[in-house]
C-alpha cells in the first residue's frame, strides 16, 4: 500500500473525528465553535485531497476507498453530536435521512463492485452538491451551538434540510441506475 499526500489528508480527516467528539464535550465556552472550525478544516481536506489526487495523478484504489469512508464517518459523527446537543425533530429527521442514505449507498456501491457493476453508481455531480450542502450545514450548526446568532443556526438548519432533499434525490438516481442489475440478479436466483 502506497501512501501519498491525498491519502495523508484523508487519514488526517479520520484522525480529526475523535478530536471533534472529545472537544464537543469539553466544558469550554467555545468548544462547539472549535468543533465547527475542525469540521470546516476536515471538509476542506475532503476537497483538497480529491483535487490533489486528480491534479497530480495520485489517485489510488486505497484512496478511492478511504475517502468516502472518512467523509461518511465525519458527517455521521457530527450529525449525531448535533442532534444530541439540539434535539429538534427537523434536525433529527434530516440527520436520519442523511445517515441512512449514506449507509444504503455505501452498501449498494459495495454490492455493485462485487458483481462488476461499480461504474453504474459512481459519484455524480448531484452527489458533490449534496456533500457541499452537508458540509456547510454541519459547520454552521456546530458554530451555531455556541453563538447567540439565530441567523447562523437557521441557515445551518435550512442547508441541512436542502442537503437531506438532495440526499434523497441522489439516492433515487443511484437506485434507478442499479435497478436493471437488481432485476437481472433477482431473476437469476
Amino acid at each position: 500500500m502506497h501512501f501519498n499526500l491525498p491519502t495523508y489528508l484523508t487519514l488526517l480527516r479520520i484522525a480529526l473525528i475523535p478530536i471533534l467528539a472529545v472537544l464537543f464535550y469539553v466544558p469550554w465556552g467555545a468548544a462547539h465553535i472549535a468543533c465547527g472550525v475542525i469540521f470546516a478544516l476536515a471538509a476542506a481536506t475532503d476537497w483538497l485531497d480529491g483535487y490533489l489526487a486528480r491534479r497530480m495523478g495520485l489517485t489510488t484504489r486505497f484512496g478511492a476507498f478511504l475517502d468516502p469512508v472518512a467523509d461518511k464517518l465525519m458527517v455521521a459523527v457530527a450529525l449525531v453530536l448535533i442532534v444530541q446537543a439540539d434535539p429538534q425533530p427537523l434536525i433529527a429527521v434530516a440527520s436520519a435521512i442523511i445517515i441512512g442514505r449514506e449507509i444504503t449507498i455505501a452498501s449498494l456501491r459495495e454490492w455493485m463492485a462485487e458483481i462488476g457493476q461499480r461504474k453504474r453508481v459512481e459519484v455524480s455531480s448531484l452527489g458533490k452538491w449534496k456533500t457541499t450542502f452537508q458540509m456547510l450545514a454541519i459547520t454552521l450548526l456546530l458554530l451555531g451551538l455556541d453563538t447567540p446568532q439565530r441567523t447562523m443556526k437557521a441557515t445551518g438548519q435550512w442547508l441541512l434540510v436542502v442537503s437531506a432533499v438532495l440526499t434523497l434525490w441522489s439516492m433515487i438516481i443511484y437506485l434507478q441506475a442499479a435497478m436493471p442489475v437488481f432485476k437481472a440478479n433477482t431473476e437469476v436466483e
